[in-house]
Parts: C-alpha cells; structure tokens; sequence
C-alpha cells in the first residue's frame, strides 16, 4: 500500500510571521507587540497601558507657606446654594521676599493651592535692616485695619500676634515690635495692612 507524502510550500510573497504575532487574549490589539515589549500594564513594562508612563515633574516652590485662614463660604443661587472654600495664604522665603494670595475653590486643597499661586504672583521685596529688622517705625492702613512696627535691638524677639506676626515671620524679621492698633479683627486686612506697612521701607544707601 502506497503513502503519499506531501511538502508544504511556502507562498510566493508572503513575509514570515512576527514573534508575538497574532490575536492576544483579552481582546489585546491584532498584529503582535509593540517596540519595547509586551503588553504589560505595570511601570516600565513596554508599550502597553501604563507602560513606559512618566509622570510630568513638578517644580519645587522657593517659597515657604502659612495658610492664614480658610472659610466655608456660601452662595446662594436659584437651584440652591453652592458651597466652597475661601483660603489666604502667605508665602515668603524669610529673606526679604513675602506676599499674599486669596483664592477660591470647591475643595480645601484646590482653595490653598490656587491662593499659593497668587501669593507667589504678589510677592514684593523688602529692605531690612541688618536682615533682622526695619529701619524705623512704620504705620500703615487698609481699610479698617492699621498697624504699627518698630525696629527692636538685636536678642529682643519678634513681638506681634495675629496674622500681622505670620507676614513678619515670612519676611525674615527677628526682632521688632508690632501691634494691630486698628479695631476690626478681619486677618486678611490685619495681613494686607502688614504688607503695604513693609512697601514703605526705602533705604537710603550712599
């Protein structure tokens, strides 16, 4: 009895198959993998979801912050009310460079984030004496707030309270006595106040 053997033959103008060729299981994309391969999800693990992902850097603040105050506001609308945040927050490097920033948000972290940029948008830059202290008595307003700084000997100590002592902090100022002479207790004015008090320093050099 005669067994016939047959020889596959290749078809004329078709190219080899590629490794990882095919239809991979889970519904994975036809045509076998990508450069960098497979299909791995994990960090690093090719061209796949997550594969080779960086996430974008972020830039390191040269600021420090304080956050002054954070209220709940309200406003009232005609399906409602709708709630956020309202953050002030102060930054300064404790080298002559401070500044305020109010901001708006629907959470508390987007509120301090948004009023950080706004302080660092705002920042002014303040002439100190010995860099511990100003060179005379400063008085300032804004709107019902105003206070009072005067320049202290070295060793006496920082002397305010209040948001007016978180501005001076900030600055750099070490030794100085400060008060809130003004009646209202709103601490963004009592801040904005210390702020526009410290714009006035001039120095005059020789």
């Amino acid at each position: 009895m005669e067994t016939k053997q047959t020889q596959a033959i290749p078809a004329v103008g078709r190219q080899a198959p590629k490794v990882g060729g095919g239809f991979s299981p889970r519904g994975a994309r036809p045509g076998g993998q990508r450069p960098g391969g497979g299909f791995s999800r994990g960090p690093g693990g090719g061209g796949g979801r997550g594969g080779n992902f960086r996430r974008p850097l972020v830039k390191k603040s040269e600021y420090k912050e304080r956050v002054v105050e954070v209220r709940r506001v309200t406003r009232v609308v005609a399906g409602g009310k709708r709630f956020s945040f309202r953050a002030t927050v102060a930054v300064g490097d404790f080298r002559g460079r401070v500044g305020l920033g109010v901001a708006k948000g629907l959470d508390f972290a987007s509120a301090v984030m948004k009023a950080q940029r706004n302080a660092e948008r705002d920042v002014i830059k303040v002439e100190l004496l010995e860099n511990r202290t100003v060179p005379y008595m400063l008085e300032a307003k804004y709107g019902a707030a105003k206070v009072r700084i005067k320049p202290a000997a070295k060793g006496h100590g920082l002397i305010a309270g209040g948001s007016l002592r978180t501005i001076l902090e900030l600055v750099g100022i070490r030794d100085v006595s400060a008060k809130i002479v003004g009646r209202t207790k709103n601490k963004i004015a009592n801040a904005r106040a210390g702020i526009v008090a410290l714009k006035s320093i001039h120095v005059y050099k020789k």
